[in-house]
């Protein structure tokens, strides 16, 4: 694949990290690293998105969208909005690319300087943003201001780098805003979900329960399955999520009572035996901007991406992530299956297990109906495994993208830094090392077995289907980049799930 453009310098990678840990670092508990010194962002030698775009995106995905950044709908939606209008508003300065949904005539090559990208990229963002998350205006408009650039310049002149990355940005907006997550409705559920059981009584114990959060001091409130509707949103590759069907989870029903027990038997045994490395490993993919910003962040430097290819290779990898999401949302609400922590009550009730006891508590015995996951269990039925599915998605694209399996990415945790147990866990500084995206995807899925989150089951029927999503991304994706992509209407949303009530295989 040939890279338009300067590559991405390894100091910029100490930029972007900066920019995701000092950015929101008190809020989602991120280990703590020596603040580099930051260059000053040059528009006609600098990287927009690692140096101005992710510093001021991911403080304010903490504090708007997901404080522990492991939301993976709504998350991925904002960054999809931004990474589409910055690939639209690079096309017309490549020599075949097209764009996704804001398609311009191809700019004259003695335009295609870094300085031209770099404006219409910044514009691109700001009005995507701006579109998303209009609340944090100032924020959006200030990556436009601090480097000499008027917010309102861009007055949709398409032979202008301005108005090319206003156009590609509004554009990249308009043409989600009817795709079937609701977002004019605040993202609020459109498929009349209601969960078969209360926070407080487990009438079924094959399906979901809302777990009962904490809020504040003696405040707490019941979960409610977040954006169902999710299953009903346009994919970006040509998979019908239709005919993309995950096994029953059968061993979740109690009437195979035998399987029923050996997977919460299974659960209590990982949450007796956590390591210091296990939990980490948990903390780590539980945040999605790092396990896999982090690791993509590492590979566009070793292979010394643009800027311009970095921006087009995210926009592929979170895709493939958001398309796997659609299916996995799809089983989710289909199968409505139970979550391990009622399912140990379920089968021990007040029965004393060993288990982890709570931050610092270390293994003890405890009351089944008292046990916890080590990681605060998410908003949604538990089957299949929505973070083994983006961690697979997102790897395969990665591994299409650069051609191979190597990853060789390490993150360090100094002693004490653990989010759920801070001053106490890791006992000793602790480096987690991924050889390959294999090692990667393998070990984010297990995490969520130890974590206590997910059973077994669930971690497996992702893996066995969710490389299909990096995959049909990348061909998308080389279609677009040669310019053989059809040209893309406004997104639609599906029609519901004819199966959506069929818990059958």
């Amino acid at each position: 694949m040939k890279i338009v453009g300067r590559v991405f310098r390894p100091f910029l990678l100490l930029v972007a990290l900066a920019g995701l840990l000092f950015g929101g670092a008190a809020q989602a508990q991120l280990p703590p690293i020596p603040a580099p010194p930051m260059p000053p962002f040059q528009l006609d030698a600098g990287h927009p998105l690692a140096q101005v775009i992710i510093p001021k995106l991911i403080p304010v995905l903490v504090r708007d969208v997901s404080p522990a950044l492991n939301d993976v709908t709504l998350v991925p939606r904002v960054t999809n909005a931004l990474l589409t209008a910055m690939v639209d508003a690079l096309a017309p300065y490549h020599p075949t690319a097209v764009g996704i949904f804001t398609r311009f005539e191809r700019r004259p090559q003695d335009e295609w300087t870094l300085e031209n990208m770099n404006i219409a990229s910044l514009y691109a963002a700001y009005h995507s943003l701006r579109g998303m998350l209009p609340q944090r205006e100032a924020v959006w408009a200030s990556m436009l201001t601090e480097h000499g650039l008027d917010p309102s310049a861009g007055d949709m002149d398409t032979t202008t780098p301005a108005g090319i990355g206003t156009a590609a940005g509004k554009g990249a907006v308009a043409a989600r805003l009817h795709d079937g997550m609701n977002q004019t409705g605040g993202y609020a559920d459109t498929t009349g979900y209601v969960p078969v059981n209360s926070a407080y009584e487990l009438t079924d114990a094959s399906r979901w329960q809302p777990a009962i959060k904490r809020t504040g001091m003696g405040s707490y409130s019941a979960q409610v399955f977040v954006t169902p509707q999710m299953a009903n949103v346009e994919m970006w590759s040509d998979i019908n999520p239709r005919d993309i069907r995950i096994p029953a989870p059968t061993a979740s029903n109690p009437e195979n009572w035998d399987a029923y027990k050996a997977q919460v038997d299974q659960i209590l045994e990982a949450s007796a035996n956590l390591t210091d490395e296990q939990k980490m490993m948990s903390e780590l993919f539980d945040n999605k901007i790092v396990a896999l910003g982090f690791s993509f962040i590492h590979t566009a430097v070793q292979h010394q991406i643009s800027p311009m290819a970095f921006a087009r290779a995210d926009w592929l990898t979170m895709g493939a992530l958001q398309d796997a999401m659609v299916v996995t949302w799809q089983e989710k609400a289909r199968y409505d299956a139970v979550r391990p922590f009622s399912a140990i009550a379920h089968v021990y009730g007040d029965e004393l297990v060993s288990a982890w006891g709570g931050p610092g508590m270390g293994t003890m015995e405890i009351p089944a109906s008292q046990w916890q996951s080590y990681i605060p269990v998410s908003e949604h039925p538990e089957y299949p495994s929505a973070s083994t599915c983006s961690c697979a998605a997102h790897g395969q694209a990665a591994r299409r993208y650069f051609g191979t399996d190597e990853l060789g990415w390490s993150i360090t945790y100094p002693a004490g830094s653990s989010r759920i147990e801070p001053g106490v866990t890791p006992a000793e500084d602790l480096t987690l090392t991924f050889d390959t995206w294999t090692d990667l995807e393998q070990m984010c899925g297990q995490s969520r077995v130890w974590a206590g989150v997910h059973f077994q089951a669930a971690v497996d029927a992702s893996m066995e289907i969710c490389h299909d999503f990096g995959d049909a991304m990348f061909e998308y994706f080389t279609a677009l980049m040669d310019g053989t992509a059809p040209e893309r209407g406004p997104a639609q949303a599906l029609a519901p799930d004819p199966r959506k009530d069929d818990r059958g295989a």
